[in-house]
């Protein structure tokens, strides 16, 4: 078991966990950068978490939910109040629903964890701030104790997995409770480069491409909320066009990026996607959460070989705007 040591204080209201690992500090801190990994032990045994929102920037929250035996939900958030990479992040934490609204009926905690080398691989630190003895008891009686000596407990596993979530593997899909689906894929270049080559139209026409013998005659860019987007393909030997639009509803750079998209021309569904990305060991960590009106329109829009295509771009981004052979 990772967990070393447990210390409660009443007096400084703070609750201590330490865990030790036989990895680098820059393993254990993309094992809590990457949500496809933290939803792996995040929850106790038994109640795995789903990640919707992870965005690790000052600024930025993650909304996730966890899921039990039984199929029952409970769900929190945090809230990034620091973030130096590699050595600590800080957050507020706490309960909320589905969509990651703070459930007010509940409190919320103040947490900070440290990450460190040490002889033997790494050492991270985690001290939870309560408002009152009160709700440090309250806490550790609905059991927050044992729950995360049991959900650190699996972390080892993870950390062990260095195929699943290295540059070079792809693009992947994940679907997220009933009606999202994540796209996942490290791209080889800074989160500055990744943040240019998808908002400045120089560069998204060498790239946004999808298979060969399309070209991009129309990109307009979305920089600033309420600001709207149009994007167009034309096949080069046939002439057919299709394209997208949408508006910025969030943003900012260079870590995140909420637009809605909708097909130019047809009355389909409105899809809002949200851009994540986090830099981490090999390059930049790029998760586009796709919310779909429904699982139908979800499964329909997978379908058409949406994932295949952005591979293909992605690839093309690494190799014509970042040098990556």
């Amino acid at each position: 078991m990772p967990v070393t040591s447990i210390t409660q204080d009443p007096e400084a209201l703070t609750l201590t966990i330490v865990a030790d690992f036989p990895v680098s500090v820059r393993r254990l801190w993309d094992a809590y950068a990457d949500p496809r990994q933290l939803e792996r032990f995040w929850g106790p045994p038994g109640w795995p978490a789903t990640f919707t929102r992870h965005d690790m920037a000052v600024g930025g929250r993650s909304h996730y939910f966890m899921t039990g035996p039984d199929g029952d939900k409970a769900g929190g958030f945090w809230e990034f109040l620091a973030v130096e990479e590699g050595v600590c992040f800080e957050v507020r934490d706490g309960f909320a629903d589905a969509d990651g609204v703070a459930n007010a009926e509940m409190p919320t905690m103040r947490m900070v964890m440290n990450f460190e080398s040490t002889d033997t691989g790494s050492r991270l630190c985690t001290v939870t701030h309560f408002d009152s003895l009160e709700q440090l008891e309250q806490l550790v009686e609905m059991g927050m104790v044992e729950g995360t000596r049991l959900a650190m407990g699996q972390i080892d596993e993870v950390l062990a997995d260095l195929a699943s979530f290295a540059a070079g593997i792809g693009t992947q899909v994940q679907l997220l409770g009933e009606n999202q689906a994540r796209i996942s894929r490290v791209i080889r270049g800074s989160v500055d480069q990744v943040w240019r080559a998808h908002h400045e139209p120089e560069l998204l026409k060498r790239w946004q491409l999808g298979p060969d013998g399309w070209s991009m005659p129309v990109c307009e860019v979305g920089l600033a909320v309420g600001e709207t987007y149009r994007y167009e393909w034309e096949n080069d030997e046939t002439g057919d066009r299709f394209g997208f639009s949408g508006v910025v509803k969030e943003i900012n750079p260079p870590v995140r990026a909420v637009t809605t998209e909708a097909m130019i021309g047809m009355d389909g569904p409105v899809v809002v996607n949200e851009l994540n990305l986090t830099p981490v060991e090999g390059g930049t960590l790029l998760t586009m959460v796709g919310n779909y009106p429904d699982a139908e329109t979800r499964e329909m829009i997978l379908a058409t070989g949406m994932a295949d295509g952005m591979e293909t771009s992605y690839a093309r981004l690494e190799r014509e705007i970042l040098g990556v052979a």
